[in-house]
């Protein structure tokens, strides 16, 4: 009795996994909103550590106004994208993560796509370069 081991078979190149294309288009848009964010934080630092402002929003300044640090009344709109860039950056190493298991790739690789969430504008620059080796990867994979 033969059984097709093709059928039963994962395949032995991980670019050629049927997963990934997902996997990549997560980390993509991930990798996007991560950066957005980062950037964001980075203004909101600035602005409350050397400025000693805050964001807020629907106050009585209107719809956003600088707040004097500490004196925000309405929604505080600094704080809101800190919390949104930490729980979003779990989310960016949720797909980084991914990426990096079905490519099987070694932990520097896992690294380096983490650390694009730490730096601003970097998330863009990995993206762009993980990017790229993947989808080789994939025409490759399904080149014959």
């Amino acid at each position: 009795m033969s059984t097709d081991a093709s059928s039963s078979a994962t395949p032995t190149n991980p670019a050629a996994h049927p997963s990934l294309p997902g996997a990549l288009k997560f980390y993509r848009i991930a990798a996007y909103i991560t950066g957005i964010l980062l950037l964001l934080l980075t203004v909101e630092i600035i602005a409350k550590y050397g400025y000693g402002y805050e964001v807020e929003m629907f106050g009585r300044e209107g719809l956003v106004a600088l707040t004097p640090d500490g004196e925000v009344e309405a929604f505080n709109f600094s704080q809101a994208i800190l919390i949104a860039h930490g729980w979003f950056y779990v989310v960016y190493l949720f797909a980084s993560f991914r990426v990096w298991s079905i490519m099987r790739w070694p932990l520097w690789r896992f690294l380096w796509l983490a650390s694009g969430g730490l730096f601003p504008f970097l998330s863009f620059v990995i993206e762009s370069g993980a990017t790229k080796i993947i989808r080789r990867a994939i025409t490759e994979a399904h080149t014959p």
